[in-house]
């Protein structure tokens, strides 16, 4: 793809279907900023990937919250959780 494809795809997904399954972006991204303000406020030390689980499995909650019944994000949790749950054991 070149460029010019790669923005106009991206304007046709933040613009369409991600703005009509997710919501307006900007309350959507407003409620990840304040659950990941509420994960690095409970952190001692520098993020760790275990962080980065809770927060990528926190976006997509707040993408359920908007619409519940989209299951490529409860599989997405469910995944995130697995791999956060897995670096116990590095």
């Amino acid at each position: 793809m070149t460029r010019d494809e790669i923005l106009d795809t991206a304007k046709n997904l933040i613009s369409g279907q991600r703005a009509q399954d997710y919501g307006d972006a900007f309350h959507n991204f407003d409620r990840i900023a304040k659950g990941w303000n509420i994960i690095v406020a409970n952190t001692e030390g520098p993020l760790t990937a275990k962080h980065v689980a809770l927060m990528m499995d926190w976006v997509k909650t707040c993408r359920l919250l908007e619409t519940i019944d989209h299951q490529d994000s409860w599989i997405d949790k469910c995944g995130y959780s697995a791999l956060g749950g897995s670096f116990n054991a590095e």
